[in-house]
């Protein structure tokens, strides 16, 4: 299956667990790999016959930045839900939330939560 990739496209938003992500907000990082198939695009050189990388990451970034989730994990499943109910040309989306500045008690670059969700399964 072909793929088009999002890297690392930059949002600051207010999830988390504690109170003080709410109030204060950090930088997240989100990564999408949309699998789908590229062919008619590359022949026709359409943008019908493909998935607008540019709608696609301003989707993205309007649930990151305009809803709070508590979790990660439920950003990047609703991320992935309505990416695949807008976009009917994907046939599976990857999202990669990374979070740099995990409040955890421990030396570390981050965090990553990453999913995969496939059209009809």
């Amino acid at each position: 299956m072909d793929r088009i990739l999002i890297h690392r496209l930059a949002v600051f938003a207010h999830h988390g667990l504690l109170p003080e992500e709410a109030v204060l907000g950090q930088r997240f990082y989100l990564t999408l790999e949309a699998r789908l198939d590229l062919r008619e695009a590359g022949r026709s050189d359409d943008i019908a016959a493909t998935v607008s990388y540019a709608d696609l990451a301003g989707l993205a970034h309007r649930i990151a930045t305009e809803r709070r989730f508590r979790l990660i994990e439920a950003l990047a499943e609703t991320i992935a839900q309505e990416a695949l109910a807008t976009f009917p040309a994907l046939q599976a989306l990857t999202v990669r939330i990374d979070k740099p500045g995990a409040p955890v008690p421990l030396v570390l670059d981050g965090l990553t939560v990453e999913i995969t969700r496939t059209r009809g399964a």
